[in-house]
């Protein structure tokens, strides 16, 4: 199973991903892991992104999608794999498929949490007054200014790679809002059929 995950942040790609990560047996492929671990094996590509990354630069795309098409050639990814947060923009999903291609591999599915992001920012909002109420810090990405600026950049970067794969006819939708099980429900319909 060869999944990409498309959501903005907050509608539940993580917690759907590890589920499906563990039914089907395959690995969740974080980029910022993939980074940490490139680097840390000192691979050519890790070596690259790790200068960028000490002189405070963004990682390019090349390199991310070095690594990437480096990392799904591992052993546990052989059996398939769960993009979450990759691609991000519509230049990366064009370099994914380039990817896929040469490898002779195809995705099964692209899935997108669809989510209303005003309740989102409302959920954000209510976990974020709940901690203060209780006396507790807000958890960095609990913070709904800092929240509502990672869902504009999401709108403006990564909504655009849901109509490349909606061109493409692999884009499959599920309603985010629903329950978590709900959700986990709808995902395992769409990969089954």
């Amino acid at each position: 199973m060869r999944l990409v995950f498309l959501g903005p942040p907050g509608a539940g790609k993580g917690t759907q991903s590890a589920r499906i990560q563990e039914k089907y047996d395959i690995p969740q492929l974080s980029t910022g892991d993939m980074l940490r671990a490139a680097v840390k094996a000192g691979t050519p590509t890790g070596l690259k992104a790790k200068a960028i990354m000490e002189a405070g630069g963004l990682v390019p795309d090349e390199v991310v999608v070095g690594i990437i098409s480096d990392r799904i050639d591992e052993p546990d990814a052989k059996n398939g794999f769960i993009l979450d947060g990759f691609p991000r923009t519509v230049k990366q999903a064009e370099a994914l498929a380039d990817i896929l291609l040469k490898k002779k591999i195809n995705l099964d599915a692209v899935i997108e949490l669809k989510v209303d992001h005003n309740v989102l920012i409302e959920r954000i909002e209510r976990r974020a007054a709940e901690s203060a109420a209780k006396g507790e810090a807000i958890r960095a990405d609990d913070n709904p200014d800092a929240f509502r600026k990672r869902l504009e950049a999401y709108r403006e970067q990564t909504a655009p790679v849901s109509a490349f794969y909606t061109s493409k006819g692999a884009l499959k939708a599920v309603d985010g809002m629903a329950a978590i099980d709900d959700v986990t429900a709808q995902i395992n319909r769409l990969l089954e059929s």
